[in-house]
C-alpha cells in the first residue's frame, strides 16, 4: 500500500480527528503522523499490526534457519573452530 499526501498528518491535528482517523485506518488506510515536519509515528489496524509482527518473526526464523545451514555447510567442508578460539572470538 502506498501512502499518499493525505495519510501524513501533523502531530497537532491528530487530538481534532482521532476519531476520523481511527475510522479510516480501521478500514484498511494508514497514516503517518508527522512532528516537526518529520515522520514520527504510524497508526495501523490492529490485525495489520499483527501480521506484521508475525512477518517479522517469520523472518527471525528463516535468518536462523540460514546460520544452521551455513553451520552444517561449515561442518561438512571441516572449517572448525575450537571452543577456546570461539570465546576468544566472541569475548565469552
Amino acid at each position: 500500500m502506498s501512502i499518499s499526501s493525505e495519510d501524513i498528518i501533523p502531530f497537532g491535528q491528530v487530538r481534532a480527528k482521532f476519531t476520523q482517523l481511527a475510522e479510516k485506518v480501521h478500514a484498511g488506510q494508514e497514516k503517518i503522523i508527522t512532528r516537526n515536519g518529520e515522520s514520527y509515528i504510524a497508526l495501523v489496524a490492529a490485525e495489520k499490526l499483527d501480521y506484521y509482527h508475525r512477518l517479522e518473526q517469520e523472518h527471525i526464523h528463516l535468518l536462523l534457519m540460514q546460520e544452521v545451514v551455513q553451520g552444517l555447510d561449515d561442518v561438512e567442508a571441516n572449517q572448525l573452530l575450537e571452543v577456546s578460539n570461539l570465546r576468544q572470538k566472541y569475548g565469552r
